[in-house]
């Protein structure tokens, strides 16, 4: 079987993305290979389908038990067989994973990094075939990575202990040029196969939000993204407690994630999360590596974090089936604050004093690095692009600053106020004094430091601190100034030579002072733009259907199939289930458990829509011949139109808190033409049924009732339970006011 037969056959995939085939190939021909490729790349399959063509076993590394358990579904629901060892296994569970693995039952097995240290599984090791041991997250070996984890220093020692030496891969999404040469050196890896595929992710949109109103922002952005998946980064746990308390009063589904909840806890919120039943969740930076869930389609950070590496690979968390996600970070002064107070409490006891002096000199660079991209005005995507190392030729025109509304300022006099200030204090203050210094601050600091004595004292007092703030950001990406990597983060001259040149401006990008009414961008569907009304409809069913069978399978939803798959099924709606199989994602395990079902849905929606465009692509139906209309004698049935309604009418009904389906029926009947026949409960629910809002339940005798799905839930449908009158219990649904207005909207003539 070749590598590109062995994607197809249990990934579904036609072919490799960017840079994965190299990276097989290199590992089949028996190097060892390094690939740092960004969140949602496919790392994994470029490890995963060499396991499956090498002769023995591969050992995958991880220090994530949520990533080696949502794989490890993801492997054996592809056909392939897969294990994880790790400490969420008892020990009687681990014996019997070690001994199925040594009788050759698995292709690749996920182990902790603390796992390695332990005599059972060394043991296993060395009387194993392995032919390749992967380490994720690779980052973590690096004592300068952002993540670095001890434990990873034991991997080589393992890989020594071996009676041969296997084929070493490393793979991270976020490492600068320093940590790519500290994981190779570190490895020892041999004339590695180096893949940098780049670290840009275009189906990401960037935002910066500054403001103190976060928790009305977040609240209006959620309103304006329903029934979206999305995580919700705070910096601290009191804030996550506070923000997921908050979204639970105003009615939206969010769970959140922690240190400081019980392990249980965490574990059932995470799995809410990645099993859609909690489609939001809040959650410190404890929450996220490893989490594979493929249709995220946001992630708000309500607080600044403290690196840039931090930062992409947590917002790297929406968009993994490559449909537009957005990536919007709030800022305020005060989380700088908030980092400072986080970094001065953070353990470096593991390193000597030279080497953590060091390292809380770097962590202050990453903050300064983060600070700057929140107030930057220049493209943010090229920003983070421009720290790891790439050099894009132009703006992305795709991102909070390139689709902002500036004015460019010219402020090279109150520029040279500023450089003149820092000379003044002879590199010794930091921000606060030089920006008290020149709005002529009356603060006894500055009087017993001198600086009312200074030239520059009160030169630029009626410039906003905003302003001040962008000329600063201005001057030190120019290089007029440097600010120091200390605690103190001081200002210092820089080279100033280019200003003193004739003609040279120091142009500042400001927000208008009279900021136009913002535009609304055109909100990123989480399907394919060119899906219809109609397509989308059918996703939704679609949608339904995968639900349905993730919650009888136990497994996340996008396990079973990515949204980009379902979509992939509205765009060509195959005419045959054999058509399904070139489906996108659709191995031949998933065409053989899943295929009939949702070509069901599909062949079913076609049916009862015979006319329906689903995409855009699609050609237009064939009108239908015009027959002649049937007369009717006047006064008879036959002379009322079937019941619709139009928007006039429509704006009549009158809501209430809840109304059974036969108080419904009657609330229609009352915002009714006089020639429209009355509406009936069956055709209602039978409209449910057909949207999968509601299913049946049969009664212990006789009969049936009817009973919400978790869509229906989710669409404002009740469920109140009674018992007749012989004492057989039943339910009979109630329409909460947004159920009302889906079925009102259902009737209005299109």
């Amino acid at each position: 079987m070749t590598p590109l037969e062995a994607l197809k056959r249990y990934f579904g995939y036609d072919s490799f993305r960017p840079g994965q085939a190299e990276i097989v190939d290199a590992i089949l021909a028996g190097r060892d290979a390094l690939a740092i490729m960004p969140t949602g790349a496919g790392k994994s399959i470029c490890y995963q389908v060499p396991a499956l063509l090498l002769p023995g076993i591969t050992l995958v590394i991880s220090p994530l038990i949520s990533l080696m358990q949502d794989q490890v579904k993801a492997l054996n629901a592809a056909g392939i067989r897969a294990a994880y060892i790790n400490s969420s296994l008892s020990e009687s569970q681990i014996s019997r994973a070690l001994n199925l693995a040594a009788e050759g039952s698995y292709k690749i097995i996920y182990v902790a990094p603390e796992r390695l240290e332990s005599g059972a599984f060394r043991s296993f090791a060395a009387a194993a075939d392995i032919s390749m041991v992967t380490v994720d997250e690779a980052h973590c070996i690096s004592q300068w990575g952002q993540d670095f984890r001890p434990s990873y220093l034991k991997i080589l020692d393992f890989v020594d202990s071996l009676p041969e030496r296997p084929i070493l891969s490393a793979f991270t999404a976020t490492a600068t040029r320093e940590v790519r040469d500290d994981i190779i050196c570190t490895l020892r890896l041999h004339d590695p196969e180096l893949l940098v595929t780049g670290f840009d992710r275009p189906n990401l949109y960037f935002q910066v939000e500054q403001t103190h109103r976060k928790d009305d922002f977040v609240l209006q952005y959620l309103r304006d993204h329903p029934g979206e998946s999305g995580i919700i980064y705070c910096a601290t746990r009191k804030n996550v407690d506070k923000l997921q308390a908050l979204l639970a009063d105003y009615g939206f589904a969010a769970t959140k994630y922690h240190a400081g909840l019980a392990a249980e806890t965490r574990k059932k919120n995470q799995n809410d999360f990645i099993y859609d039943k909690a489609p939001l969740i809040v959650a410190t930076n404890a929450f996220g590596m490893g989490i594979d869930k493929s249709n995220v389609r946001f992630v708000l950070h309500y607080n600044m974090p403290q690196s840039m590496e931090n930062y992409y690979q947590e917002a790297g968390r929406a968009g993994r089936d490559g449909l537009p996600s957005q990536c919007v970070l709030l800022f305020s002064a005060q989380d700088v604050v908030i980092n400072k107070f986080l970094l001065d409490r953070k353990d470096f006891s593991d390193s000597d004093d030279e080497d953590a002096e060091l390292l809380r000199q770097r962590d202050l660079q990453r903050l300064q690095t983060m600070e700057r991209y929140c107030k930057t005005t220049a493209c943010l995507r090229n920003y983070i692009l421009e720290y790891f190392g790439e050099h894009p030729a132009a703006p992305c025109g795709n991102c909070g600053s390139c689709n902002n509304v500036y004015e460019q300022a010219d402020l090279t006099a109150a520029a040279k106020w500023m450089i003149n200030c820092v000379a003044e204090t002879r590199g010794r203050f930091g921000k606060a004094i030089v920006f008290g210094t020149l709005q002529g601050a009356n603060r006894a600091r500055l009087k017993e430091i001198g600086a009312t004595n200074y030239k520059s004292y009160g030169q630029l007092k009626d410039l906003p601190r905003d302003v001040l703030d962008r000329l600063l950001a201005q001057l030190l990406e120019d290089g007029y100034l440097v600010q120091t990597d200390d605690q103190y983060a001081v200002l210092r001259m820089g080279d100033i030579t280019p200003l003193k040149q004739p003609g040279a401006q120091v142009l500042v990008k400001l927000p208008p002072r009279q900021e136009p009414e913002r535009v609304q961008r055109p909100k990123k569907r989480s399907v394919m733009d060119a899906l219809t009304k109609a397509g989308l409809e059918l996703y939704q069913q679609l949608r339904t259907l995968r639900f349905e069978i993730a919650q009888r399978e136990g497994l996340p939803p996008y396990v079973v199939f990515g949204d980009k798959s379902l979509a992939d099924m509205c765009l060509h709606a195959p005419a045959t289930v054999e058509g399904m199989i070139g489906i996108y994602g659709m191995g031949e395990r998933k065409y053989e458990k899943y295929a009939d079902q949702f070509f069901a849905v599909i062949d079913a929606y076609r049916a009862d829509h015979p006319d329906a465009v689903l995409s855009l692509d699609a050609p237009d139906p064939k009108p239908a011949p015009e027959t002649p209309a049937k007369t009717a004698k006047p006064g008879s049935k036959a002379t009322k139109a079937a019941f619709c309604l139009t928007e006039e009418r429509a704006a009549a009904f009158a809501y209430q808190d809840a109304l059974s389906p036969a108080e419904m029926k009657e609330a229609l009947a009352a915002v009714a033409a006089p020639d429209m026949k009355a509406p009936t409960i069956k055709d209602m629910e039978g409209w449910l049924l057909d949207e999968r809002l509601i299913a049946m339940e049969k009664l212990p005798t006789k009969g049936f009732y009817y009973v919400p799905t978790p869509a229906g839930v989710d669409a404002g449908l009740r469920s109140e339970d009674r018992v007749s009158a012989r004492g057989t219990p039943y339910s009979v649904l109630q329409f909460t006011p947004p159920a009302q207005k889906l079925i009102v909207e259902h009737y209005i003539k299109k």
